[in-house]
Formats: C-alpha cells, sequence, structure tokens
C-alpha cells in the first residue's frame, strides 16, 4: 500500500556556531534586566536577525543568573507574522553537546519585537560542563523561520455550527421518568421521586440531608411539613432545569400567592438563584394592596432587593404611602416588623425633604 505524504508547512533553518572567547572578562558585563549583551547579525529567509548573548546572565525561575540568548527581529513583516523560534545549545571541544538544546519559539511583526530569552546554562553548571576550554565556549545557535505559504489561507474553515446546551432538558426528562430516583418527598399529601445527587449539588442544606450526620441521609422517604405541594414541584422542576415554569406569567394574585410560596421554599434550601428570581417577581407585582405585607415577607427571609423595593413603592409619593398605611398589611406590618416599620417612616422623611 502507497502512502501519500502531504507537507502543510515548511521551514528555514540556519545553524551557526558562537565561540565565546575571554568568559571570564565578559561575564562580569551588566546583563541583568536587559542590560550589556553582545550580538550577533544574521539573515534567514529573507529578514535580518540578532542573537543577543548576555553573558552575565538573566535570571530564571529559581531567581538565579543564567547564560541567556534572544533572538530579536530586525525586519517587517511581510505578511502578518512571522513566526521563528531560536534553538541554544553548549558544545564541547570535540562538537558533542553534553546536554539537550534549549528553544524558545515567538511571533515576529515589527523591528526589535524579541522571543523570551533562552536560559543557556547557569555559570556554575558551565564550569564542570567540559565545555569551557581556554576561557572559551561554544554555542551551537540554530534560527528556524516557518516559511510564508499563501495557500494554506485559501483553506476554507467552516465554522463548527454548535447546538444550545440541552443539559436542563435531558435532567427534566430524567425527573419526569423517575429513572434511577433513590428518594421519595411527601409534601401536603402528595409524592415526589427525585435523585439525592442531584439535589444534593444543587442546594447545600439538601447535601448536609442527604450526606451529612441528619437522619434523612439513610431514609428513601423523606416528609416536608409547612410546604404547598405545587410549590416543591415547581423548586424541584428548577434544581434539575434551572428554569421555573409559571413565573414567567402575568403577575396575578394567585401567580404572586404562588411565588411567595416559591421564595420561602427556595429560602428554606439555599436556592439563592431561584430566591432572587422571585424576589424579582414579587417586585414587578408591587401594589397599595400588597406593598406592605410584601415587605413584611421580605424582612421575614431576608431579601434585600425586594426590601428595598418595597420601601421605594411606599414612600415613592404621599399619596401612595397615605394609601398604603391604610391597608389591613400596613397593621400587620406594624404589629409584627416594627424595625421595618422604623426604616419605612425614615425613608418617607428623606423623601419629604428631598
Amino acid at each position: 500500500m502507497e502512502v501519500a505524504c502531504t507537507s502543510l508547512t515548511d521551514v528555514v533553518r540556519s545553524v551557526q556556531l558562537l565561540k565565546i572567547n575571554g568568559y571570564s572578562m565578559i561575564k562580569t558585563m551588566d546583563g541583568y534586566e536587559g542590560g550589556s549583551c553582545i550580538k550577533s547579525r544574521w539573515n534567514v529567509y529573507g529578514y535580518d536577525w540578532e542573537v543577543q548573548f548576555y553573558p552575565a546572565g538573566l535570571l530564571n525561575r529559581f531567581l538565579r543568573p543564567s547564560i541567556a540568548l534572544k533572538l530579536v527581529f530586525l525586519g517587517e513583516a511581510r505578511t502578518g507574522n512571522v513566526r521563528a523560534s531560536l534553538g541554544c545549545q553548549l558544545v564541547d571541544p570535540s562538537g558533542k553537546p553534553p546536554w539537550g538544546e534549549m528553544r524558545e519559539a515567538g511571533t515576529f511583526k515589527r523591528p526589535h519585537d524579541c522571543s523570551s530569552p533562552v536560559l543557556l546554562v547557569e555559570p556554575g553548571a558551565l564550569l564542570v560542563s567540559g565545555c569551557l576550554i581556554n576561557d572559551a565556549f561554544n554555542v551551537k545557535c540554530t534560527i528556524t523561520v516557518l516559511k510564508e505559504m499563501p495557500g494554506l489561507a485559501m483553506i476554507p474553515v467552516k465554522e463548527l455550527d454548535v447546538p444550545p446546551s440541552n443539559l436542563h432538558q435531558h435532567l427534566g426528562e430524567l425527573l419526569e421518568s423517575e429513572t434511577g430516583a433513590d428518594v421519595m418527598f411527601l409534601v401536603s399529601g402528595e409524592s415526589f421521586a427525585a435523585h439525592k445527587a442531584i439535589l444534593a449539588a444543587r442546594s447545600p442544606v439538601l447535601m448536609a440531608e442527604f450526606f451529612g450526620q441528619m437522619r434523612e441521609n439513610r431514609s428513601r422517604h423523606v416528609e416536608i411539613n409547612d410546604m404547598e405541594a405545587e410549590a416543591f414541584k415547581v423548586m424541584l422542576h428548577f434544581i434539575y432545569t434551572d428554569t421555573a415554569p409559571g413565573l414567567a406569567d402575568h403577575p396575578s394574585e394567585t401567580v404572586m400567592v404562588m411565588t411567595q410560596h416559591l421564595l420561602a421554599a427556595a429560602d428554606r434550601y439555599a436556592l439563592d438563584r431561584l430566591k432572587l428570581i422571585c424576589e424579582y417577581k414579587l417586585s414587578d407585582g408591587l401594589g397599595v394592596n400588597t406593598a406592605a405585607t410584601t415587605l413584611a415577607f421580605a424582612e421575614r427571609h431576608s431579601c434585600s432587593l425586594l426590601k428595598a423595593k418595597c420601601l421605594e413603592f411606599i414612600v415613592g409619593t404621599s399619596t401612595t404611602l397615605d394609601a398604603v398605611m391604610a391597608t389591613e398589611g400596613y397593621r400587620h406590618l406594624e404589629a409584627s416588623c416594627p424595625l421595618v416599620l422604623r426604616e419605612l417612616l425614615k425613608s418617607a422623611r428623606g423623601r419629604k425633604r428631598s
């Protein structure tokens, strides 16, 4: 069987042996932080390059000086960017390297663009390498430039049409089918099958109940008191799908009552995102007859956003304030939340002064 080989890229490579004489004198050059260096000019693939040699060393990742070299671009890229690399390798007098090549690659476009330094060797290692003879040593340097191949730019690249995530759909189907369910909830006379691992991943409270030291971690049946079955059903759907059906409906009285029950459930199980969604929904449905009771509800469940919206609505105008104060909900607020009432009156006085 014949195998065809097609080269998609090509390179131009230039190799030179740099001999460093008088190392004992040049190693004291101020080479730190881009100081003095010895320069060697090359021409590779029609571009001028400069190899900069730092005999005093540049700091390596251990904050110790290493004899280093850099590749500096002296030209102007013809099209786009020029990709090139500098490889450096110590060689002994016989031409053999004591260890492998060190290499740094870069992308060059304008004059004086440079590569990261090639950290060749620490001075102490050079002394014992066998490469330093008569105060001199040799470095084999290789500049490799990727050739520009216009044909590659003509290859059409089709953008991948990645479909939107359907994880919520699959998890919703899992909830509905009850496949693999390992816990059954009894809420206001209705039963709901679910999966402990999914519930625990979404709620720190349920994580503690199922996998902590609480009673429910060994039980397949959990009874929940003081919660509406419909609210629990919507909360369960949100845990699996991150959506809450029904909350997008027009803010009627029925929807608002349902939203309050759902917010209470979210607060109970530390579902912060669902709780915030409910706060926004209740804020949209504020009215004279509901503002005071909603404010008391917000205080009871630590809903800072909803509380601020209620205060803003009630003190919005003197007419609204008077109307709210005449409601049964306001009398409930007076009796149950005296601290909130104080905040309300303070906000009202501040609005009058402004």
